[in-house]
């Protein structure tokens, strides 16, 4: 705008020096020519005085220098000039000087000559006696005299354009500046120029509106950005050509994406070839998903493409997590099988030992220890299916149980008593220790950890071993501590033996009628009320499980 205003200005600046200049000229041209005819008019009365009084006399002698004077008689024939020969004259009566003489006794006229360079002033005057005296001069026409004053006039021009430019520079800046420094934040608390009063009016208007939009687009952002920024699962949002509109914190931190992700292609952030196959489907109009593990956790991508008016105009990327979900499908297939093998088993030996004894295919004195087989068996079904319905209760969270306040020290001594005999038949002594500490449980639960942790520190015990159950609260909780000096537990297996149906030693278990859902069920049960399981063991060292209950 400054370039524009500065190039107008400087062209009317150009405009009206060359006007005023050819303006100038003419002034000035017709300024010199009434001088000049002034002067002959001077020149023509002293003239006519010397012609009155002596004639044709007056004539010798004279030098007019640059005037020329013509005497011209009553019949319009010139009897005198000073340049050229009069007889050889036209008359002179159809000049128009000379005819404003006669009629008015003073003439002037002018004439240009026939190439325009010059001018010829003439001045005449009626004497008493009808004759007319006149004086001429030649000037230089305007043509001439301005093409003579061609190189000052160009230095007075070049000097003039240099002005203008600076000063129109100036002045452009001096306008334009009130309007670059407007604060159209504020349009109506500037008071530069009233014509444009009307147009900050508007933008007044039109940033009140633009204002309250933006405010509830920014609301809605908000609201959106908390809601997808607080979700487990991940969003990504892209347009028709699979560029980044946005992604959330967690499709972030699953696709391993920087902040500056928005506005980059979805190439850019992830090179996986089967997502790259669902977002191609996606754009085509068709949902698709792929599960990928991504680190050790199992992802769901789905790919849902946004329409409007029939065209895809976008893609929204839903990440969900699925390990759990794989993970409990991948138990639940393992817990079937282990069911299935655990339970077929017994039954085998219990429908073989059943058929012996039904054929009378048994001695008389083999019968008790196939009987004896057939109960142990059937003992260890029973104790097997109730172990598994303790575990589904526990991953449905025990909503029918009652939670209350309960001793746990007065707990584990009602389960070390029940398990009296088992510990005699070992030979393994099992003690109580520590402090009556009541807390917020469901004591059936609890009772069940401390008689699976105890019942496994007898089996797993040697001859004359020890199980000792500890009770302590400190500031930061309440801690069941199971220690014996049993057989131990390899390092490598301490981080399985808490998963359904897992034996460090299968053929040993079975031999002394575990189930392998013992410490599962310690394990969901602790889990339920929010306390840490912690081990420690070395192999023919013993055994240390504590249970810690956080305030």
């Amino acid at each position: 705008m400054t370039k524009r205003i500065r190039h107008n200005m400087f062209a009317v600046a150009l405009l009206v020096i060359a006007v005023s200049a050819a303006l100038f000229l003419t002034v000035l041209y017709e300024y010199f020519s009434s001088v000049e005819f002034k002067r002959m008019r001077s020149l023509l009365d002293t003239a006519s005085q010397g012609i009155v009084h002596e004639g044709m006399e007056y004539f010798d002698g004279l030098d007019p220098k640059e005037y020329r004077i013509t005497w011209i008689g009553t019949d319009g024939a010139v009897l005198y000039d000073s340049v050229s020969d009069a007889l050889s004259m036209e008359n002179h009566f159809a000049r128009e000087e000379v005819k404003k003489a006669l009629a008015y006794g003073y003439g002037e006229s002018s004439r240009n000559s026939a190439t325009l360079t010059q001018r010829y002033l003439y001045s005449a005057k009626r004497l008493n006696d009808g004759t007319i005296v006149r004086i001429s001069v030649t000037q230089n026409s305007l043509i001439t005299l301005t093409f003579g004053m061609v190189q000052p006039v160009m230095i007075i021009l070049i000097v003039a354009l240099i002005i203008s430019a600076v000063l129109s520079g100036r002045l452009a800046k001096k306008i334009v500046n009130p309007l670059n420094e407007l604060d159209l934040d504020h349009p109506l608390e500037n008071e530069e120029y009233d014509e444009i009063a009307p147009l900050l009016r508007r933008i007044d208007s039109q940033q009140r509106e633009i204002g309250m939009q933006k405010e509830t687009l920014e609301k809605r952002k908000k609201e959106f950005e908390m809601v997808t920024a607080n979700m487990s699962d991940g969003l990504v949002l892209l347009n028709q050509n699979q560029v980044i509109l946005t992604i959330n914190n967690a499709a972030a931190r699953i696709l391993n994406a920087d902040k500056d992700a928005v506005g980059k292609n979805i190439d850019e952030v992830s090179r996986d070839v089967e997502l790259a196959k669902v977002l191609t489907k996606a754009a085509g109009g068709s949902s698709a998903y792929v599960t990928q593990d991504v680190d050790v956790r199992t992802f769901q991508f789905n790919a849902n493409p946004i329409v409007s008016e029939g065209t895809v105009i976008g893609i929204a990327l839903i990440i969900m997590d699925v390990t759990e979900r794989e993970k409990n499908e991948s138990m639940r297939r393992e817990f079937t099988a282990n069911v299935s093998h655990e339970l077929k088993t017994p039954l085998h030996t219990i429908l073989g030992s059943s058929e012996l004894l039904v054929n009378n295919m048994v001695k008389p004195e083999d019968v008790p220890e196939f009987s004896k087989r057939i109960y142990k068996e059937s003992k260890r079904m029973v104790n097997l299916v109730e172990d598994i319905i303790k575990l589904s209760r526990l991953d449905e969270g025990m909503v029918d149980m009652k939670w209350e306040d309960a001793d746990i020290y007065t707990l584990a001594s009602y389960a070390i008593d029940s398990l009296e005999s088992e510990a005699a038949k070992k030979n393994v002594k099992i003690t109580l220790s520590g402090d009556h500490v009541s807390i917020y449980c469901i004591p059936t639960l609890i009772s069940s950890i401390i008689y699976n942790l105890c019942d496994n520190g007898i089996k797993y015990n040697y001859d004359g071993g020890l199980v000792n159950v500890d009770i302590s609260k400190d500031n930061t909780g309440t801690c069941l501590t199971v220690t014996d000096t049993g057989i131990g537990i390899p390092a490598e297996y301490q981080e399985r033996i808490f998963e359904r149906f897992f034996r460090v030693d299968k053929s040993h278990s079975k031999e002394i009628g575990g189930t392998g859902l013992g410490l599962s069920i310690v394990k969901h049960a602790a889990k339920l009320h929010n306390a840490k399981v912690e081990i420690e063991s070395k192999v023919n060292k013993g055994t240390v499980i504590r249970i810690v209950f956080v305030n």
